[in-house]
């Protein structure tokens, strides 16, 4: 028997070496992991607490304020306002590639200063090619949008702040 049996060799995509990765990522106290192998990618990065922003710099709260760009005209002000105590964090349930809309030409699913309920779809993370719809789970207005369109997210990682009703 060999130690590579049931997977496929050099396969960046094994669920054992992700963990793997993970590990190393802990271990090491890495940020971020991006490895290329032909046309296959896989990229890990650990949430805004340690993540820097090269193109703005973080503020001294430590919430991160995304960038401007096309479709984003009021975030910049959201980022900025204070934490509330009683803010609830609409959190990753898993890692993968952060999506504001079901496609490029959609609208948000939810913007800054919306209102949303437990049912209303926030956000779209892929994983492994499969498109996971992520509900609110929870009611109230949308403070604050803490990843940006096509962010790399992680397990636990606080995507939107909600002010609860």
């Amino acid at each position: 028997m060999t130690a590579n049996s049931g997977s496929v060799p050099g396969d960046v995509f094994d669920v054992r070496k992700v963990r793997k990765f993970i590990e190393l990522m802990n271990e090491h106290d890495l940020t971020e992991i991006d490895l290329r192998q032909g046309d296959q990618r896989i990229r890990l990065r650990r949430g805004p607490e340690t993540v820097t922003v090269t193109t703005a710099p973080a503020p001294s709260s430590g919430v991160l304020a995304p960038s401007s760009g096309p479709g984003r005209p009021s975030e910049p002000q959201a980022a900025t306002a204070p934490v509330d105590d009683r803010a609830i964090l609409i959190r990753s349930p898993m890692v993968g590639t952060f999506y504001t809309a079901a496609n490029p030409e959609s609208p948000p699913f939810v913007k800054v200063g919306d209102q949303v309920g437990p049912e209303t779809t926030v956000c779209i993370i892929e994983a492994m090619k499969v498109f996971n719809e992520i509900p609110a789970e929870c009611s109230g207005r949308i403070v604050a949008m803490l990843a940006q369109n096509g962010d790399a997210v992680e397990f636990g990682q606080p995507l939107f702040r909600v002010e609860p009703t």
